[in-house]
C-alpha cells in the first residue's frame, strides 16, 4: 500500500495536532505533495469528525464501520498516533517527536496548548528551525482571539453570506464549510512559505492564520468593490455582481450558466437567439452599459430562453465559444465526461475493504501528487511511529498503553 517516498514535499515532516476541517485541510494538502504528516489523536476517542455521521464507509459484508465520509474526506495520506497530551509523558513524547520534525500544525483555541507545555513560546527556544502553525477561528490577537472559531460564524461574520442568495430571500451559507478549507489552503501555502525561509536562513517562526482573515481574504472582486465605492453589495441571486448577462436562467426543460465574458462574446450569443438588434442597442453595447441596465437585458433575455431547452442551448453556444453550462448536481458533476476525464474520483485499498477519495487538483508535471495511505483508522501507526522515529520498543509501548498515555 506504500510506495517510496515522492513529490516535492518528500522528506517533509508534520506533526499534525488538527482535527475538524480547516487543520486536516491544510495537513492534507501537504501530504498529497509527499510531506509525512503523523496525525496526533485522543486514545479511544480521535478526531471528533471521525463520529460525524452517517454515512459511513461500509466494510466489505456492507456494514457500517467507524470511519465517517466528513472524516475521510481530509485525513488521507496521514499516518495516525494516539497520545494523551494531557499526560506528562504524553507532553513527553511530543517533544521527542518534534526533534524529528519540521512543522507543527494546531488548531487549539487560543492558548489551549500551553498549559501542556506545547505552545510556541514553550517550544520556539528548544526548536529554533520549527515551523509553528497556528490555526484558530480569530486569530491568535484581537478582541474575538479568545472565541472559540466555527466556519458558519466566519462565513456570517466575513460577509459572504450577506451576498449569498436570492435578492429578496434571506442570507444563505455556502453548501460546504468553505471559510474552514479556504483557511487551511492558506495555511499550507504559509507552511510551505514557511520552510523555504528556514531552508535559506535556518529561522522558525509562528504562523497565525484565521477562519474569518480567511473569509475577509476571499470576499476578493465584492470586497475591492465595496471599498472602491463605498457601496455594500446586495445579494444577486445567481447573478454576477460586475458582469451581465453572466447568471442563471430558466429554459424549456430546466436551467443554464449563461456566463458572457466580453463585448464580442455578447455580439455572438444575440446573433444566436436571434436577437442581433440587442449587440448595437446603447444600452447593451458594452458591459459596463449592461451592468448599469442589469434589469431591462434580464428581462428581455429571459423570455427567449425560455423558448429552448438546454441542449439547444448548450450545444449552440459552446459552438460559438460563448460560456453556457448546466447545473449538476453532485451525482452529475462526478459522472461529467471532463471530471471524469481529469481523474477527480480516485479509490484506495483500507483496512475496511476499499475508499472512495476526491483527488487532489493539482497537477505537476515532474512531481505528480501520490497517493500513499488512506485515511487511517484511529491509532493505527501508533507502534509504527514510535518504534521508526523515537526507537521505542515493544515493552516501552505495552507500559505507555497500560498508563493510556497512547
Amino acid at each position: 500500500m506504500m510506495s517510496a517516498p515522492s513529490g516535492p514535499l518528500s522528506g517533509l515532516r508534520i506533526l499534525d495536532l488538527t482535527r475538524i476541517l480547516a487543520g486536516p485541510a491544510c495537513t492534507q494538502a501537504l501530504a498529497d505533495l509527499g510531506a509525512d504528516v503523523i496525525k496526533i489523536e485522543r486514545p479511544g476517542a480521535g478526531d471528533d469528525t471521525r463520529k460525524w455521521g452517517p454515512p459511513y464507509l461500509k466494510d466489505r459484508q456492507g456494514q457500517d464501520t467507524n470511519e465517517s465520509a466528513y472524516y475521510l474526506s481530509t485525513n488521507r495520506n496521514k499516518r495516525s498516533l494516539t497520545i494523551d497530551i494531557s499526560q506528562p509523558e504524553g507532553q513527553d513524547l511530543i517533544r521527542r517527536l518534534l526533534g524529528r520534525c519540521d512543522v507543527l500544525v494546531e488548531n487549539f483555541k487560543v492558548g489551549g496548548l500551553a498549559k501542556y507545555g506545547l505552545s510556541h513560546d514553550h517550544l520556539k527556544g528548544d526548536f529554533p528551525a520549527l515551523v509553528y502553525c497556528s490555526i484558530t477561528g480569530f486569530g491568535q490577537t484581537g478582541p474575538y482571539a479568545s472565541r472559540p472559531g466555527y466556519d458558519f460564524l466566519a462565513q456570517g461574520i466575513g460577509g459572504i453570506m450577506s451576498i449569498t442568495g436570492e435578492p429578496d430571500g434571506e442570507p444563505m451559507k455556502v453548501g460546504v464549510g468553505i471559510s474552514d478549507v479556504m483557511c487551511g489552503m492558506y495555511a499550507s501555502l504559509a507552511i510551505v512559505s514557511a520552510i523555504r525561509h528556514r531552508d535559506l536562513t535556518g529561522e522558525g517562526q509562528q504562523i497565525d492564520v484565521a477562519l474569518l482573515d480567511s473569509q475577509l481574504a476571499w470576499l476578493v472582486n465584492e470586497g475591492l468593490n465595496y471599498l472602491t465605492s463605498g457601496e455594500t453589495p446586495p445579494r444577486r441571486g445567481n447573478a454576477h455582481p460586475n458582469i451581465v448577462p453572466y447568471q442563471l436562467f430558466e429554459t424549456l426543460d430546466g436551467h443554464v450558466i449563461l456566463a458572457v465574458g466580453n463585448d464580442a462574446q455578447f455580439q455572438r450569443f444575440c446573433d444566436f437567439a436571434g436577437l442581433p438588434e440587442l449587440a448595437v442597442d446603447g444600452r447593451f453595447i458594452t458591459n459596463a452599459a449592461r451592468v448599469r441596465n442589469r434589469d431591462a437585458i434580464v428581462a428581455i433575455l429571459a423570455p427567449v430562453l425560455r423558448r429552448h431547452p438546454m441542449a439547444h442551448w448548450l450545444a449552440g453556444l459552446e459552438a460559438l465559444g460563448v460560456p453556457c453550462g448546466p447545473v449538476n448536481d453532485i451525482a452529475a458533476a462526478f459522472n461529467d465526461p471532463q471530471v471524469k476525464a481529469r481523474g477527480m474520483k480516485i479509490t484506495m485499498p483500507h483496512p475496511a475493504g476499499e475508499v472512495d477519495l476526491i483527488a487532489s487538483p493539482v497537477k505537476m508535471s515532474a512531481t505528480p501528487v501520490t497517493y500513499r495511505r488512506p485515511p487511517p483508522t484511529l491509532g493505527q501507526h501508533t507502534d509504527e511511529v514510535l518504534a521508526e522515529l523515537l526507537g521505542l520498543d515493544e515493552t516501552e509501548r505495552a507500559r505507555l498503553r497500560e498508563k493510556k498515555v497512547i
